[in-house]
């Protein structure tokens, strides 16, 4: 497996592993609320590929398509948009 910084991680070192186990643990240690949960189940049901390419469709059409201007406001909103599909992207990865 290769990680986002372009490193690799043995499969077969479990100390390896755990660490990063339990690293993601130690970052979410609290439970999902009912509201975290649905939000979450909807995505998945609806498909998380979908989310990405709106996602993407509408960041690229401001960026690209209007004539509109940006100050930090408009730029911190697609800045964002990029977060949100980046991070579905990593979630559609794993499963």
């Amino acid at each position: 497996m290769q990680t986002q910084n372009g490193h690799r991680i043995c499969q077969n070192n479990s100390s390896t592993n755990t660490s990063v186990d339990t690293r993601q643990v130690s970052e979410n240690s609290k439970p999902l609320t009912p509201a975290q949960i649905e939000f979450i189940g909807y995505v998945t049901f609806h498909g998380i590929d979908s989310f990405i390419r709106s996602l993407k469709m509408i960041h690229d059409f401001a960026l690209y398509h209007t004539d509109l201007c940006f100050d930090s406001d408009e730029k911190s909103a697609l800045f964002d948009l990029k977060i949100l599909w980046e991070g579905f992207e990593r979630i559609e990865e794993k499963t």
